[in-house]
């Protein structure tokens, strides 16, 4: 059975060494006059429009001012992290090339896709700082596309079968990610879950979140491929 592979970015695929956090603050500054209260403030795991609504909430700013000045914060933000890449690029996790060049080799038996909270945007910037090619990637559900992400998921699986014809479902789908969101976000579509801990979470508590495997990093291809066709 093909699978669809969908991969998280930030803490699984790369870390932009702080980069993104930055641009992120100050095109809300620019934009909105605060940034909110980031200090403590995790991103990991959420959509870029959700962390900037919770922050901007956390500021004391009306919804309707928030709506209304949102669209201005995404070019802003991805003008910003292009400048953050040109001086510090991002740094790809362990094993992550290798396994993307497992899955490219078998396209009868896998299908690469991103899901990610990133803008579409950000996702390209970030990818291309660190190396790895946005085309890479046939399908994709993105942070652009809704705030919440446990809507993405349905979004990959409408444009995997409108690329190829093929509707994706249950462990046929396979979510790669650091976070209990990760985890979680596909739990009502029965997917396939693979947590890895090179993010802000640990193996034993996203272990916790009940994944279908948990590994330390994607070194170990073989045993990363395993767990997708298991």
């Amino acid at each position: 059975m093909t699978r669809l592979v969908l991969f998280d970015i930030d803490g699984t695929i790369l870390s932009s060494n702080g980069a993104a956090g930055r641009a992120f603050r100050q095109a809300l500054e620019e934009v909105f006059g605060t940034s909110g209260p980031t200090e403590g403030y995790s991103f990991a795991g959420r959509t870029d429009p959700q962390i900037a609504r919770e922050l901007l909430d956390l500021a004391g700013l009306e919804h309707a001012e928030i709506a209304a000045g949102l669209d201005r914060v995404w070019p802003r933000y991805t003008s910003l992290l292009a400048e953050e890449f040109r001086t510090a690029a991002a740094t790809v996790h362990p094993g992550v090339h290798a396994l993307l060049d497992r899955i490219e080799a078998a396209p009868d038996d896998a299908v690469l896709g991103l899901l990610t909270g990133n803008v579409v945007e950000g996702a390209r910037l970030k990818l291309g700082s660190a190396g790895i090619d946005f085309d890479r990637f046939p399908v994709g559900a993105f942070g652009s596309d809704h705030h919440d992400r446990r809507e993405l998921p349905a979004v990959a699986i409408d444009r995997a079968e409108a690329l190829i014809g093929h509707r994706f479902e249950g462990k046929s789908i396979v979510i790669i990610g650091d976070t209990p969101y990760d985890v979680a976000c596909g739990e009502h579509l029965g997917v396939r879950a693979v947590a890895v801990a090179t993010g802000t979470f640990t193996a034993e508590v996203l272990a916790g979140c009940d994944p279908d495997v948990v590994f330390d990093d994607l070194s170990d291809t073989e045993a990363v491929w395993e767990a997708i066709f298991a």
